[in-house]
């Protein structure tokens, strides 16, 4: 208990700083890290042994953010020249070739690597971090830059509020069992607690928002807010839900050690992978 009161100490003023510089490369930096070890955290506990796979797919974990917007690295370069760099070549064709040199190095190296460890390199370094990396789209999307910066917070409280939501009122009210198969103390009451918390949660930033921001959020902006609330924290838990299964099935109780008595960036950042590309859709559909 107190190493992981420590390290939360820690990672709460680390959260601050962050914070703090979200308009600056730093934040971009702190994305493109958590990427690149959530990516190596998944490829090592699927056991993936090729060395060139894990390193490339690292790397490449670790570039994706940058490619998110042509706003990452002011002020120390314009959006003028980061732009051309980013639209000269489509995102697609670096796909391509990352998984293109991951076949190779599969029929290299075939006595000790399979096509699994393909499937699943290519889903570490790819998928997850084009998750990561919706943090920057969402704070670069918007002329309004409060706003975008606020619906990082709002996916992220959908993660974290209904995962906490969901722990006190399982403790309090749980006795339906929501997967007994895939995570034994979750249960359905624990669910809607932790929905509801996520609504009371959001419903209060939305009023913090409304009291310091430049412009305030229009009530249509705020319905569909709140009742995006629902689907999106319910996936968050379904995120959570995800990658108990890839735990169970890799044979690991945590994905990593780089946050001692927390687990690793993917066990942070399970349900934030959910809801916080579900944010950046409603975004898109609702804002845009």
């Amino acid at each position: 208990m107190k190493k992981r009161i420590i390290t939360a100490v820690v990672l709460l003023a680390v959260l601050a700083l962050v914070v703090w510089q979200i308009n600056t490369p730093l934040f971009v930096a702190v994305i493109a890290f958590l990427s690149a070890v959530a990516a190596n955290e998944i490829m090592k506990c699927a056991n993936v042994k090729n060395k060139f796979i894990v390193i490339t797919g690292t790397a490449f974990a670790a570039a994706v953010p940058f490619f998110a917007s042509a706003k990452v690295l002011l002020p120390f370069v314009d959006t003028e020249p980061w732009s051309n760099v980013i639209n000269s070549v489509p995102q697609v064709v670096y796909i391509i070739v990352l998984v293109l040199a991951f076949l190779l190095a599969m029929l290299k190296g075939y006595s000790h690597t399979k096509f699994e460890d393909v499937a699943i390199a290519v889903f570490a370094s790819v998928l997850v971090p084009y998750g990561f990396s919706v943090f920057v789209r969402l704070r670069d999307m918007f002329v309004n830059e409060q706003f975008g910066i606020y619906l990082i917070f709002f996916g992220l409280i959908c993660a974290l509020g209904t995962d906490s939501g969901a722990q006190l009122g399982g403790m309090a009210f749980g006795k339906h069992k929501m997967s007994p198969n895939i995570s034994p103390k979750k249960t359905i009451e624990g669910a809607v607690c932790g929905i509801l918390f996520s609504m009371i949660l959001n419903g209060a930033a939305i009023a913090l928002y409304n009291a310091f921001a430049d412009t305030k959020l229009e009530l249509s902006t705020m319905v569909i807010l709140l009742v995006c609330c629902v689907p999106i924290s319910f996936m968050g838990m379904m995120g959570d839900l995800s990658a108990s299964v890839l735990k169970r099935n890799f044979g690991v109780k945590d994905f990593g050690k780089i946050f001692p008595g927390h687990g690793g960036v993917m066990d942070r950042f399970d349900s934030s992978l959910f809801t916080i590309p579900l944010t950046y859709a409603v975004a898109l559909v609702a804002f845009a």
